[in-house]
């Protein structure tokens, strides 16, 4: 059944995530960037601030014992003190803005924006209720390079946005409608427990999980609200911090002896500690070549 701008309103839940790896695969899979022999992460992610509208029944924030909206978002300090990081090192990567909130509800998001993407591409990944019209048009002129809007509701969202973005000028491959609307074992089938923070619907056992190598810490960093760094986007409890770029160089934490640590671990298959022991994503999917580059990296 398609609808009136001709999208298929029936869709797999696998499909959505098969084209979500091949949306990210150029980003993720290129040929690793070196610093001083170092590989360095091709997607830096930022959780610009920590509430969300929503209490989604596969994400933590519906237990406000696990993930509680404290309402705290990162400052523009912040900001610039991560750029001039990043400059130094000729940083080649891309961000994103997910994290552990709603992106769009930080008063202050283009001004980030603005400031990142000068440099770097930008995409944010958002459940659309904070968007408008005069959002939309905001966030395009203010540097964002795609706009993920992930559809919760239902399929009648499609209408919706598609009319939004046909009343701007904006092109139309900016934004990206990924449908969640699927329920129970159907959805949660494609999903993680993030790092056991989650039950819902049928999942991956975690005990399936061991010896299971990890290339998430080769590739990807998670920026907190405060500044805290953390291996993956999937410790929502904040359970293992590997540094602060307000109190430290990123470089320095990037490839510090607490991030190897884990990659040294992970890159074995050893999940024996938090987050990584309560944790049942697979976390090959993306990674290979960076995985390459740090264990060369470790033998010069």
């Amino acid at each position: 059944m398609n609808n009136k701008f001709g999208h298929n309103t029936i869709r797999d839940p696998k499909i959505t995530i098969e084209k979500n790896i091949k949306r990210k695969k150029p980003i993720l899979d290129r040929e690793p960037q070196l610093f001083l022999g170092v590989p360095l992460p091709s997607w830096i992610e930022l959780s610009l601030i920590d509430v969300c509208n929503r209490d989604c029944s596969f994400c933590p924030k519906s237990d406000a014992n696990i993930a509680p909206n404290t309402y705290m978002k990162m400052e523009i300090k912040l900001i610039e003190k991560m750029i001039s990081d990043l400059k130094r090192i000729k940083f080649e990567g891309s961000f994103t803005m997910c994290g552990y909130g709603e992106p769009l509800l930080h008063p202050n998001i283009s001004e980030i924006t603005n400031l990142i993407g000068q440099f770097w591409g930008i995409e944010i990944v958002t459940n659309g209720d904070p968007l408008t019209k005069k959002k939309l048009i905001e966030l395009y002129n203010s540097k964002v390079s795609k706009l993920v809007v992930s559809m919760y509701d239902g399929p009648e969202q499609i209408d919706k946005f598609t009319d939004m973005l046909n009343e701007t000028n904006i092109p139309k491959d900016f934004m990206v409608l990924r449908d969640r609307w699927h329920k129970g074992e159907e959805f949660s089938d494609y999903i993680t427990n993030r790092a056991g923070t989650v039950t819902n619907g049928k999942q991956i056992e975690v005990k399936e999980m061991k010896d299971k190598k990890c290339f998430y810490p080769a590739y990807h960093v998670q920026i907190d609200w405060n500044g805290d760094i953390y291996i993956c986007p999937h410790d929502w409890q904040r359970r293992n911090p590997v540094g602060n770029i307000m109190q430290t160089d990123f470089f320095e934490i990037w490839n510090g002896k607490i991030h190897n640590k884990y990659r040294k671990m992970l890159f074995k298959g050893k999940r024996d500690e938090l987050p990584c022991s309560t944790c049942n994503c697979v976390g090959t999917v993306h990674g290979s070549k960076h995985y390459i580059k740090w264990l060369q990296s470790w033998i010069k």
